[in-house]
């Protein structure tokens, strides 16, 4: 299942330091511009604590976790929309990405410039957000005087379509991204999707704080998670430099012990990988057997059957049904056979939503 999460930002804030944290491809991070011209893309494992508790039990022969894509895409400045600096490179990365990772200088150092001289995130935010705005109106208008012909000719499609445009471009012009837009029915939702509009994809704002500020961020942070939510959007705040930090130490006891001088629990880069690992809606069932514990990734909302498709074709296409424990049931009761023996295994047919956590055996014929 290939989705990725663009790291986007203005030059200089800290997104491809960020990268290094997050993936074993290194990204060249520097003190100039545009020292990111090509995106780097990185697979990351994402953390979870289950894998672990459930090889306790089973003693597999490996750990199979879950992965998905983080790409770093260039930095945008003003203008980009209309091809200045690396902007028309810039959007058309950022447009084959699922979601959006949008990385924000929250910290004052003499010794990193700022490509507008003086640190003011919610600027910065403003910036990016007009000039993809600014390409996602220039998609909608010549989109929308295509379809309001064949809407004329009476087309329902179309007719669709364009109430869907209208209501983008309204939103566009008053500097609304098109996430903010809501539609009631299937039919205008299913027309959405199929625009790709680069303000219609799901967004994680990241404030990348200095390390005194990497607990409870500080009066920048403050100002972009308040809009942030204004908008139904999430954010959070990580120290970069924090965890390039972090990531150097070799050991497990080292790093946790690291993290607990800060007054951390967990890693930046761990939570950020589960908020951009949710940000793509997908949740993880998984297979325990000797041979593997294994993370499964699926679209939220998905049925048995369609999970059983993630790990071969053959077994949605002959599903018979699935066999389903809840990870809780299987801690406590230490085992499979122990869970069948308490009338905990269920067993589900093809209407079965699959939950986040589930353990799951397919029964298949074809």
């Amino acid at each position: 299942m290939s989705l990725k999460c663009g790291i986007v930002g203005l030059p200089n804030v800290g997104k491809s330091t960020l990268f290094n944290c997050l993936s074993s491809a290194k990204a060249q991070a520097a003190n100039f511009p545009f020292c990111t011209i090509e995106p780097n893309v990185g697979v990351i494992t994402v953390p979870d604590e289950r894998l672990a508790r459930l090889a306790e039990i089973v003693h597999p022969g490996r750990i199979v976790p879950a992965t998905c894509e983080i790409v770093d895409i260039a930095g945008l400045v003003k203008g980009a929309s209309k091809g200045e600096g690396l902007g028309n490179k810039f959007l058309g990365n950022i447009r084959e990405t699922d979601a959006i990772i949008h990385v924000l200088r929250c910290f004052d150092d003499d010794n990193i410039t700022h490509v507008d001289g003086t640190i003011d995130p919610v600027r910065d935010k403003e910036i990016i957000d007009t000039e993809l705005q600014l390409k996602d109106l220039e998609t909608v208008e010549a989109r929308l005087q295509k379809q309001q012909k064949v809407a004329a000719a009476g087309n329902k499609d179309a007719k669709t379509e364009v109430a869907v445009l209208t209501a983008y471009r309204q939103a566009l012009e008053q500097g609304r991204n098109a996430r903010t837009v809501q539609f009631g029915t299937k039919e205008e939702q299913d027309a959405a999707r199929g625009l790709f509009l680069l303000t219609a994809k799901p967004v994680l704002y990241v404030c990348n704080v200095d390390e005194a500020s990497a607990r409870s961020g500080n009066a920048y942070s403050a100002r972009i998670e308040e809009i942030a939510a204004e908008e139904g959007a999430e954010a959070m705040v990580i120290a970069a430099k924090t965890e390039e930090d972090i990531a150097s130490f070799e050991s497990y006891d080292d790093k946790q012990m690291f993290l607990s001088e800060l007054g951390l629990e967990e890693s930046g880069v761990n939570r950020l990988i589960k908020k951009a690992y949710a940000l793509l809606n997908l949740e993880t069932f998984i297979t325990a057997g000797e041979m593997e514990v294994k993370a499964w990734t699926y679209h939220k909302g998905w049925k048995a059957p369609q999970c059983a498709g993630v790990i071969h074709t053959d077994f949605e296409k002959g599903f018979i049904r699935a066999e389903v424990i809840k990870y809780d049931d299987y801690i406590k009761y230490g085992s499979e056979a122990a869970v069948r023996e308490a009338g905990k295994l269920g067993i589900e047919g093809k209407d079965y939503v699959v939950q986040d956590g589930d353990i799951m055996h397919f029964r298949f014929n074809v």
